[in-house]
């Protein structure tokens, strides 16, 4: 029977995995959830190996047994930092797909996964296991990058007004309860490069954007009571230009920890399966990243 307060935390035992670790079971605690820890042993290179060693060898064994030690060893760490109940899951086969299995069969309210690499190397390590966990699931992924010192303090949640964006203020606040919210929405005036080459006036543009601004704080107004925040509990940010970019910038001057945004942008075109600006902020970004995976209608 599955749990719907349960957070599945996925590892490898790498250095890049051991915060994700050690931020679920601070999650846990704070919601009283019951934490999974998760490894899964590749079942391609575990194939190679009995080619190597042939089926039954003692190497395989102790392999399987390393793997249960050292899942163990983690477990009673997490429990002896926090006051928490933590099962331990074993696997063999895609990493991808056992985790999205067990995350289904435990009805897990929240997926943590590490973030490995630093620069343009991250758009190659998080186009694997985290991309490729992002494009499949329907449920909330926390991407982890930093070890936790403590709670969540300030959060910013990214939106762009379409489906995606919905439920990102309510994942915002399961995950980070405590957290002061910072939302914020990105205009750009369409074309405004070629507005100016075809002899629009400028003053015409200037009055496009200081609508367009009015708007988008009335809606950010909007979403923020939809979503039962008292006024004066968040901050609101409107910023003139490219979001993907901004989003970044914006969280680590507005002293952020966590950013939160939704799987798509507002055009499915950008990319069919992960939107452009989540890509870029996954790749790019210094915190730790949520991503709301819920389309509403």
């Amino acid at each position: 029977m599955g749990h719907a307060s349960t957070i599945l935390v996925a590892t490898d035992f790498s250095e890049a995995s051991h915060p994700a670790a050690d931020r679920a079971a601070l999650l846990a605690e704070e919601s009283g959830a019951r934490l999974t820890l998760m490894h899964v042993l590749p079942g391609g290179a575990l194939d190679e190996l009995r080619l190597w060693l042939g089926d039954g060898h003692a190497g395989e064994q102790r392999l399987h047994d390393d793997t249960r030690q050292r899942l163990q060893g983690l477990a009673d760490a997490l429990r002896a930092a926090r006051r928490i109940e933590v099962r331990t899951v074993h696997t063999i086969g895609s990493a991808v797909d056992d985790v999205l299995i067990e995350a289904s069969t435990l009805e897990a309210w929240l997926v943590v996964v590490g973030a490995r690499g630093a620069g343009s190397l991250r758009h190659r390590i998080l186009g694997s296991t985290a991309e490729r966990l992002l494009r499949r699931t329907l449920r909330p992924v926390l991407v982890v990058r930093s070890a936790p010192q403590a709670s969540y303090r300030r959060v910013l949640v990214a939106l762009d007004f379409s489906g995606w964006s919905a439920h990102a203020v309510a994942v915002a606040r399961q995950v980070a309860p405590r957290a002061r919210p910072v939302l914020f929405h990105a205009v750009q005036v369409p074309f405004e490069g070629r507005l100016h080459l075809a002899g629009v006036e400028a003053a015409t543009v200037e009055a496009y954007r200081a609508r367009a601004f009015r708007e988008a704080r009335q809606r950010l107004v909007e979403v923020a009571a939809a979503a039962g925040l008292a006024d004066g509990s968040w901050d609101a940010c409107v910023f003139d230009g490219e979001a993907s970019g901004a989003i970044v910038d914006q969280a680590q001057e507005q002293g952020c920890d966590l950013i939160v945004l939704g799987k798509h942008g507002t055009s499915v075109t950008q990319d069919l399966i992960l939107g452009s600006v989540t890509r870029h902020v996954l790749a790019e970004g210094a915190t730790d990243v949520l991503v709301s995976t819920q389309r509403a209608p």
